[in-house]
C-alpha cells in the first residue's frame, strides 16, 4: 500500500491585502455559484461585503476565507447554518481550539488503531474546523497511510488494521469530495491505472486539486485506459492523470497510454511514476513527490500555459 500520488492547484491565487474582488471572481476562486454566494450572504451573512462608486458588492479575502470555510465544514457533515458560524468566528477564537497537526496525527493513529470509528471521525472533525485542507492532508491523513502502508508492508499492522482505517479514511474523504466536480475551473481527470486499486492518494490528490478551483472528474480504482480516454474525450480536461503505485502498472499498459498522450496532457503520478520508470516514446508529466507540492507545481504550469 502506498499513498505518494500526484497532486494538484489552480485558481489558487491569493487575494493581496487590501485587493477586492467582484462576485465572479469569488465564484472562481472558490468554486462556489454566485447564486450560493448571495444566498449564503442573505441568509447567514456570511460575505461583509463593501460598495464601490457604482454599487457594486466587493469582497475580501476574508470573505474568501469564510467561505472556503463554509465548504470545509459543510463536507464534513455539518449543518449549514452551522458551519456559517464556525466559518464566521475570528482566527483568534479558532486558534484557541487548533489542535497542533502532530498532536492529531498521533491522536488519529491511536483511534484507527484501536478500532475507534467514534474518536477517529472526532479527530477529523476538529481538524477540519480549525485547520485547512492541506494541513489536514499533508499533515495528518497522509503521513499516517503512509506509516500505515510502511507496517503494513513488514507485517507489524494487521490486515485488520489496514482495512478498517482504510476504510475509516476512504469515506470521510469520499465524504469531503462531494461536488468536486462542480465549479468553474479548469478539469482534471483523475484515474487509477487498470489493475489497481490503492486510490487513497488520488483522492487525497483530487481534494487538494478541488481547494483550488479545479473541477474533479473522478473514475477511481481499477480504471481501463479505454474509460479514461472516453471521459476525456466528453468532459476536455486540462490535465489527465492515470496513477499506480508499482512501475509495473505502467508498463504494462504502455502502448495505451502512448495513445492517451498523443489526445491529451498526460500525467503519471504514484510511487509507480518514478525516476526508475522507462517507457519509450511516451510524452508525460511525472507526478510522483509529495501531493500538495506536485499540487503547487502543477498549478503552476497550467497557469503558464
Amino acid at each position: 500500500m502506498s499513498c505518494q500520488v500526484i497532486v494538484q492547484v489552480l485558481y489558487a491565487g491569493v487575494v493581496t491585502n487590501g485587493a477586492l474582488l467582484r462576485i465572479g471572481e469569488l465564484s472562481r476562486r472558490s468554486g462556489v455559484s454566485p447564486e450560493l454566494l448571495r444566498a449564503w450572504e442573505r441568509r447567514y451573512g456570511l460575505l461583509r461585503p463593501t460598495r464601490s462608486a457604482g454599487g457594486l458588492r466587493l469582497y475580501s479575502n476574508d470573505d474568501l476565507e469564510r467561505v472556503l470555510a463554509m465548504q470545509r465544514h459543510l463536507a464534513s457533515g455539518v449543518a449549514a447554518a452551522e458551519a456559517a458560524t464556525l466559518a464566521a468566528q475570528p482566527e483568534e477564537a479558532v486558534a484557541e481550539t487548533r489542535q497542533p497537526p502532530a498532536d492529531a496525527a498521533r491522536a488519529l493513529a491511536e483511534a484507527l488503531t484501536a478500532f475507534d470509528e467514534p474518536r477517529a471521525q472526532s479527530v477529523l472533525d476538529s481538524l477540519l474546523a480549525t485547520s485547512t485542507l492541506d494541513t489536514l492532508l499533508g499533515s495528518v491523513v497522509l503521513p499516517y497511510l503512509a506509516d500505515l502502508g510502511d507496517r503494513w508492508a513488514r507485517g507489524v499492522a494487521t490486515v485488520a488494521e489496514e482495512h478498517f482505517a482504510s476504510s475509516v479514511v476512504r469515506g470521510r474523504l469520499l465524504g469531503l469530495a462531494r461536488g468536486w466536480g462542480r465549479g468553474l475551473g479548469p478539469r482534471i481527470v483523475l484515474a487509477c491505472a487498470p489493475g489497481e486499486q490503492h486510490d487513497l492518494g488520488l483522492i487525497a490528490f483530487g481534494l487538494a486539486l478541488r481547494s483550488r478551483g479545479w473541477r474533479i472528474v473522478y473514475l477511481g480504482a481499477d480504471t481501463p485506459v479505454r474509460s479514461v480516454a472516453d471521459a476525456a474525450h466528453a468532459s476536455d480536461p486540462r490535465f489527465v492523470v492515470v496513477s499506480a503505485v508499482t512501475p509495473e502498472r505502467f508498463l504494462g499498459i504502455a502502448d495505451a497510454l502512448r495513445g492517451l498522450a498523443g489526445g491529451h496532457a498526460l500525467c503519471l503520478g504514484g510511487a509507480g511514476a518514478g525516476a526508475e520508470l522507462d517507457i519509450p516514446g511516451l510524452e508525460a508529466l511525472r507526478l510522483g513527490g509529495d501531493p500538495i507540492e506536485e499540487a503547487e507545481r502543477l498549478t503552476q504550469l497550467a497557469q503558464a500555459g
